[in-house]
């Protein structure tokens, strides 16, 4: 390792290697460089970049460089699988050699074989300490598999064909602090049976209309109520496999586009901007990466399932990974948001017989939801080469399979945990609110006249409608048979209601 430094920071790790071997990759969340006898802190949109001393410098071959990237950088399977594919295999080796035990050689060395599934001539580790690929208190982690070969645990979230990575940031740890599930039980408790059956009825129907509104799919009542149908059963079964995601989409989808297969076709998500133009926004994988790929996805979905991931973890990877993949032609994105209320139910995060309407969020919150989705889709649309013919079919041109199979999802989590944290504080209380209020309103009402459900149940909408008071239209052609006292003392306790009504 040299002594010169200049004052102008060096990069480190990561940085390094992709400048060195010339590596187009997905950004990284952490930067390094080396800069005299500073050692500097500066974070900016979850960006974190760092300045070390000369005496942390590594020196510049390849083993240093990654030791100390996998020290100080964190681990990146994208970049690690960009780097494995291209350097020299001897100098590779040679670095094992010269520290055969070390942790952060071991590690090294497993992702080598892992990602590239090549065997280094090297003789198997016999002892020492088996040491944790990713650090549980940095990373979110599957239950450890010991390796023997480096004497290494495997608590990655996936395989080699997907594995997604999230980091324990403030953000995810102080979600986790809240302890929803119960915050959850503690609201429904303190309301009667009967408003919770409403309550939740009404929340289906809302997910459902939601989830196709975020799409601006018009959504007839035979469409509605069979997706409504399978948000029942997603507390009963596992639909994340092959055969129940095709059933699905041909279940949710005008069944002229019904797939039978994973789509034959090169698909992106874009906007007409004018004479035959797109822009272009995303690009999903090849067609023929795909089935390697949701392969990944389906073994991930089982670690996870016998890993004690946590649920919300667990949901945001194979939902956001899913739509990520886009392996239908249609109904990709309701079946993502679909997989989320089938991952948390069934891990027993959501209440049973309870669904948490985060679609409604969602489309309350466009923006954080186009935030999740884009902080991956802007970061790969300059990595992906493709063409556009004339009549908006896209061919690719270069190799874009590790960029799906190892996608950082610490920003999806954290939407997802957000999406969730408000369903449970606003949304599922202030359903809850109003109808109670709407019962007592109605009783209210009931005693100042005895009419009809139906009626008393119009009264209130029309009110509702026209601020508070009943439209003389309606007054003459409805409720000709009420006195106007009998009227305005019902108008009186519909406007006290407005006042105490989240739903305004």
């Amino acid at each position: 390792m040299s002594n010169s430094f200049s004052n102008s920071p060096r990069p480190a790790g990561y940085d390094a290697l992709i400048a060195k071997f010339g590596i187009k990759a997905l950004p990284h969340w952490h930067h390094s460089t080396v800069n005299s006898y500073v050692y500097r802190t500066h974070t900016e949109n979850g960006v974190v970049s760092q300045i070390y001393p000369i005496a942390l410098a590594p020196d510049d071959s390849v083993g240093g460089q990654l030791e100390f990237a996998i020290k100080y950088d964190g681990i990146n399977l994208e970049i690690l699988a960009a780097l494995f594919e291209i350097i020299d295999t001897q100098e590779l080796v040679a670095y094992i050699t010269s520290k055969p035990t070390g942790r952060y050689t071991r590690r090294i060395w497993f992702l080598y074989e892992l990602l590239t599934g090549k065997i280094l001539p090297l003789d198997d580790v016999t002892s020492g300490n088996y040491v944790d690929l990713l650090d549980p208190s940095e990373y979110y982690t599957s239950a450890p598999a010991q390796v023997r070969r480096q004497r290494v645990n495997n608590n990655l979230l996936g395989d080699a064909q997907f594995c997604p990575i999230v980091r324990r940031t403030q953000t995810l740890k102080d979600f986790e602090a809240k302890n929803l599930p119960e915050k959850c039980r503690e609201v429904l408790a303190g309301y009667p049976r009967e408003i919770l059956k409403r309550a939740l009825g009404y929340l289906y129907t809302k997910e459902t209309k939601s989830s196709f509104e975020i799409e601006n799919v018009k959504i007839d009542n035979s469409r509605a109520e069979r997706f409504v149908e399978l948000l029942v059963l997603a507390e009963k079964k596992d639909f994340f496999n092959k055969p129940d995601l095709i059933d699905l989409q041909n279940r949710i989808v005008d069944e002229r586009f019904q797939d039978h297969d994973y789509r034959q076709n090169q698909n992106y998500v874009g906007e007409s901007i004018g004479m035959g133009r797109q822009k272009v926004h995303f690009v999903s994988p090849k067609p023929s990466d795909l089935p390697a790929l949701m392969e990944g996805m389906y073994g991930a979905h089982q670690r996870m399932n016998s890993g004690r991931v946590h649920p919300v973890v667990h949901a945001a990877t194979i939902a956001f990974g899913f739509v990520f993949m886009h392996p239908f032609e249609d109904g990709n994105g309701r079946i993502h948001r679909f997989l989320i209320h089938n991952i948390l139910a069934r891990q027993k995060f959501t209440p049973s017989g309870v669904i948490f309407p985060v679609s409604a969020v969602m489309l309350q919150d466009r923006e954080a939801y186009d935030k999740a989705l884009e902080s991956f889709s802007e970061a790969l649309l300059p990595l992906v080469n493709y063409e556009l013919d004339d009549d908006g079919r896209m061919t690719i041109q270069n190799e874009t399979a590790r960029y799906y199979r190892c996608i950082d999802m610490t920003a999806q989590v954290e939407a997802l945990f957000s999406f969730i944290d408000r369903v449970i504080r606003v949304d599922l209380v202030e359903e809850l609110r109003f109808l109670e209020n709407y019962d007592s309103t109605k009783k209210a009402l009931q005693a100042i006249v005895d009419m009809p459900d139906r009626l008393i149940d119009l009264f209130i909408r029309l009110c509702l409608q026209n601020h508070g008071t009943l439209s003389k239209s309606k007054r003459k052609s409805v409720f000709e048979k009420l006195t106007d006292v009998e009227v305005e003392q019902m108008e009186a306790v519909v406007r006290q209601a407005c006042l105490n009504d989240p739903h305004g």
